[in-house]
Parts: structure tokens; sequence; C-alpha cells
């Protein structure tokens, strides 16, 4: 398993200087913000190739959700996303981290009776993944499907959610991202959960407990990568989390080289 971040507000400003403190710092890769990758393209490509640090996976940076409850936001987040899939592919990356919404509606909070039915959440969810499926096709990428909490979306929570509209529309470049917070508030056995999606599992986030850097807070890290490891999962594992301590950086490093040590 090879290790990847995304971008930090303590990391440099500009995109070389970036690169190689990702690098230094002791990272695989790189998971980029979709809109960066689009429109400072060649900027990114030079400081990829700079720093000798590839550019894996992007996450966000599109108008609009696969589910979104409009149906215009929901085209323009299908064909943002296939533009970002074509300069990922470019790059020699392997997809797009793509959750149903995020922060659009919770059935946990006010007013809890969502505008959509849950078939009708489906059938939106299914149409949209079927256009992306083809977008990542054409492109040899994939769109890796993130389940999030009950508190930032209603669509999809659990990666067995995920698992199910894979199978329902027969999508062959759509795969399942685990993240290991959400996954600490969604699942009731981390380990057993990924066992059970393990053929579906295309890509990893890593944030602990309290969605701070792996190591401060309580999750067993340990049990879930023994089970990535029994389903035979190979890929990326992004740090997608805040940090808290000083010096971030050397707090960011730490971090990193625990989870090194566990996997």
């Amino acid at each position: 398993m090879k290790l990847a971040t995304q971008d930090k507000p303590f990391f440099p400003a500009s995109l070389p200087e970036k690169f190689r403190t990702v690098r230094s710092l002791g990272f695989d890769g790189f998971e980029i913000d979709g809109s960066v990758l689009v429109e400072q393209f060649h900027e990114v490509k030079s400081a990829s190739a700079s720093a000798q640090l590839p550019v894996v996976t992007a996450c966000g940076g599109y108008r609009g959700w696969i589910g979104d409850f409009e149906q215009e936001r929901r085209k323009q987040a299908v064909e943002d996303i296939g533009e970002i899939l074509k300069r990922v592919s470019e790059l020699g990356g392997t997809g797009i981290v793509v959750p149903a919404a995020w922060g659009m509606f919770s059935k946990r909070l006010p007013p809890m009776t969502p505008p959509r039915t849950e078939s009708e959440d489906r059938e939106v969810l299914l149409e949209s993944l079927a256009r992306l499926d083809r977008a990542a096709a054409a492109t040899g990428t994939y769109i890796y499907l993130e389940p999030l909490n009950r508190y930032e979306d209603h669509m999809l929570n659990r990666l067995s959610d995920a698992v199910q509209l894979i199978q329902a529309g027969s999508f062959s470049r759509v795969r399942v991202t685990a993240d290991f917070y959400h996954m600490n508030i969604e699942e009731p056995k981390i380990d057993q959960s990924i066992v059970e999606a393990g053929p579906y599992i295309g890509h990893v986030h890593l944030a602990d407990s309290h969605r701070f850097q792996p190591g401060d807070g309580h999750l067993d890290f340990r049990s879930g990568f023994e089970a990535l490891r029994q389903v035979g999962y190979e890929g990326w594992m992004a740090f997608e989390c805040r940090v808290t301590g000083e010096p971030e950086m050397d707090v960011y490093r730490r971090s990193l080289q625990f989870i090194r040590k566990l996997i």
C-alpha cells in the first residue's frame, strides 16, 4: 500500500515547492483538488515531474454533486468530473474520489425528511454513475465512490451502500473509497466491513477518530489494515485530515511515520 496526501494550509503556496515539500515529508503521491488540476494543469505536470511525485488521484474541485437535488447541478458535476478524469489520465493517475453529495442534507438534522424518496435518490445516483462509468472507461481511470457519515450525507453512509449501487448498475469503472473517519462512525466493525466490501475497494482515505491526523485519536488502524491485506488491497491510501499540534509539518511527518510502521 502506498501513501499520498491532499494539500494542507501549511504547505508552500507555489506548486513546485508544494510538491517538493510533500516528497520531502516521505509521501509517495499527491491527491489533488480537481479544479487545481484542470486550471493549472501544465504547472501541476511540471511540478510533479520535477519533484518526482506523482499525482495519483483527484478529490473535489467540481460544481454540484452527482446526487444533487437540482438536475442542472448534477449535470455540471458529471461534466466537470469527466474533464478532471481526462487530466488525471494524462498524468498517469488512477481516478477521482466522488461522494453522492457533501453537506447537502442529513436525516439526522432538521428537517430530517429529504425532498426525494430513497428510491428516487437511488435512481439519480445510478444515472449519474452510468455516465461517469463511461467517462472513466474512456480515460482508463476509476470513480472512487465514497460513503460519508450520516451527518454529511443522507444517501450513502456505509461501504455496503456503495457496493449495492455498483452491483445494481454493473459498473466496471466504479470502486469504493473506504474512509477510516467515516467508517469509524458508520461501520459496526471496520475490519469486517472492509472484508465484505473487499473486491470493490479501490481507494482508502486516512484520518483519525476526530478527523485529525492518524495517531492522534483513538481509531484502531491496525485491524483495518490487516483487513485490507486480507482482501489483497495494494492501492493508494491518502491522508484526508486536519492537523493539530505544533509545528504542523513535524506533527504531520510523525503521523506519516506512525502509519508506515503499521503497514
